[in-house]
Formats: C-alpha cells, structure tokens, sequence
C-alpha cells in the first residue's frame, strides 16, 4: 500500500468532477483494508468503489480509500444453478459478460451499468425489470468498528427501490467485500416484456432469444439513450422513478392522459422520472458546459470543467420543477458529497 497525498479524483468518478482528495490509497485485499481502516493518523476515511453513483460537489479532507478487490469464483454448482462470488472491486459489466460467456443467467437485463459489484447492494440496482435482489444470496462486508467480517442474507439487506439497509441504518457502518449470487445454468427466464427489448430483438431479427441476445439487446437501447461516461462525464440515471398511489395517477391523467406508468401493486404505479423530465422541457438543455442530456431525461451530463455544485443545483432545479407542474417529488439515485 501507498498512501498518495493531493490527488485529483477526476479519473475515480464517473462524472469527471475534478476534485481534490487530501490522501488517497488502494486497496486490493481485505487484509490491506483492515490496516488502512486500523490507520490513527487519518481521522477521516471515504470509501471509495466505482465512483458511478456519487456527485462531488468539494474536495474531499480524508482519506480516500478506492476498494480495488478482484476475482470471481464458482462456489458450487447443481444442475440447474450455479453460486458465484464476484469480489467488491470487479467492474459490474464485465462480471455480467463474464457470467454470459459462461451461460450463467440472471444478470442480462442489467448489462452496461456503470460501477463496481461491492456497491452493487447498496443501491439494489436495476434494469428493464430485473433488480439485484433477485439473484442475490449474501455479501461480506467488513464492520468498519469491529473490523469483523459479517455476512448478510437478503432478508439481513433489507432490500428496496434503489435501496438497502447500508443506505440507511447499516450507513457508513460497513464496506461491502464480497458479493455471491445465484444464477441458472439452463431453462433461464427471459425477461423481454420490459422497456425496449422485445423491439430491440424484432430489430435484430432474432426470434428465439438466449441471455447473450437479451444482454446485446440491452446493450444497444443503452447505448443509444446514455452517454458513455468515458466521453461524456455523467452517472447514469441521476432521479429515481417515483412511485406514486393509484389515485395520485389518475389525477395526473386528468391533465397529462399520455402518462405512462408500470404497476408496483394494487395501490401504486411507478411513473417513469424520466418523462415527467422531458416533459418539463429539460431534455437536451444545456446550462454552460453541464445540462441534461439529450437522448435520455433521467441523466445529467458533464460535458468538461463543469462543478459539482452546478449539476447538484441544477438537479434541484429539476426536482422542483416536477412538483410545480406535476404534484410528483422525485428523488436522487446518485450520492452527494
């Protein structure tokens, strides 16, 4: 280990935000994590993974931690399912190619989101109908106070929207090391009635999908809505999809009866963000050299030199915006800091 000091963590984020961190280090092994979070000499530690869910509004005065853990390993295997550990510093897109090639499936409809697999439970995150949850089966994560290894099941996870117990009562308590997940080997359940993906799959002439075509097809509807972060600085969705009771719905119909919407339960229907947004008029406006993007409502982009504070003002903007015209409040799926 080498604890750098003044490092920018421009290439550490998603965004492309330059700001600074006083002291930065990575760390590639539990062992390594433990004497990092052992350190007296640093009073402050920020945790850091793949830096695609988070808006640095200031420079960071601690000590930066980047959990570089790598590896992937079959636990056990049965006919029909499969167990796999994916460690915390693994890149989410290729562990979900890496299940692919091996005809593993479960995570196709999650193709192409940015970030790392540790901070994956934390945000349960989720794409054309298909959430974390739903093939998750535990992660370690290490007691920042103890410095014990525990182990969480998904009941343990409290799993949500875009959420978890480590967003809420476990924050800032634990770093997730590790993450291992149940996946099919064969008789996979395709799941195509989502979004795009069915048209995706007419476009491409396939009339018999695999999971490899799902992810492809899933790939290319990204691709063509959302800015790669490599060229345009930006953390994917910035807003939740709010989720709103089956009255409120009806009301909103009242003024807008082209509102989509996807049900959640007898009760409630969640409402797409991202066209409560473009309906605003906020798609494709630029503000200088920040905006929302012009291809999909829900991200806000960074198109170079742009502040933090910017984007977070402008997100607020937003958000207020939505309430005025719709009576909708939505929320942020990205951390601030």
């Amino acid at each position: 280990m080498h604890i750098q000091h003044n490092i920018s963590l421009k290439p550490y984020n998603t965004f492309g935000i330059d700001v600074m961190a006083s002291h930065f280090v990575s760390v590639a092994s539990v062992s390594d994590l433990i004497s990092v979070i052992k350190q007296k000499d640093f009073s402050k530690k920020f945790i850091l993974g793949g830096g695609s869910n988070m808006l640095l509004t200031k420079n960071v005065e601690a000590l930066v931690v980047h959990i570089n853990l790598k590896g992937k390993t079959i636990i056990s295997q049965e006919d029909s399912h499969v167990l796999i550990k994916a460690e915390a510093g693994e890149n989410w897109h290729e562990f979900v190619l890496w299940c692919l090639d091996h005809d593993f499936g479960g995570l196709e409809n999650m193709s192409l989101i940015p970030g790392n697999v540790g901070t994956a439970p934390i945000q349960n995150i989720g794409a054309y109908g298909m959430e974390l949850k739903d093939h998750f089966i535990s992660c370690q994560a290490l007691n920042v106070d103890t410095l014990e290894t525990e182990t969480f099941n998904k009941l343990d996870c409290n799993f949500g929207y875009r959420n978890s117990i480590f967003k809420q009562q476990a924050k800032g308590k634990y770093i997730i090391t590790s993450v291992v997940f149940k996946l099919t080997k064969k008789r996979h359940a395709l799941r195509t009635n989502y979004g795009a993906i069915q048209g995706q799959l007419d476009f491409m002439g396939v009339k018999k999908p695999t999971i490899q075509d799902i992810s492809k097809a899933v790939i290319a509807i990204r691709e063509s809505k959302l800015p790669n972060p490599k060229v345009i600085g930006n953390s994917g969705s910035f807003f939740k999809n709010p989720i709103i009771s089956s009255e409120a719905f009806k009301a909103l119909q009242k003024n807008f009866p082209d509102a989509p919407s996807y049900p959640i339960s007898e009760h409630e229907v969640k409402v797409p963000a991202g066209w409560l947004i473009e309906k605003a008029g906020f798609k494709g406006k630029t503000f200088g050299n920040y905006g929302v993007h012009k291809n999909q409502a829900l991200v806000l982009v960074n198109y170079g030199g742009a502040k933090g504070k910017d984007i977070l003002a402008l997100s607020k903007l937003i958000q207020n915006t939505i309430y005025r015209i719709f009576n909708i409040s939505i929320e942020a799926e990205v951390n601030i800091l």
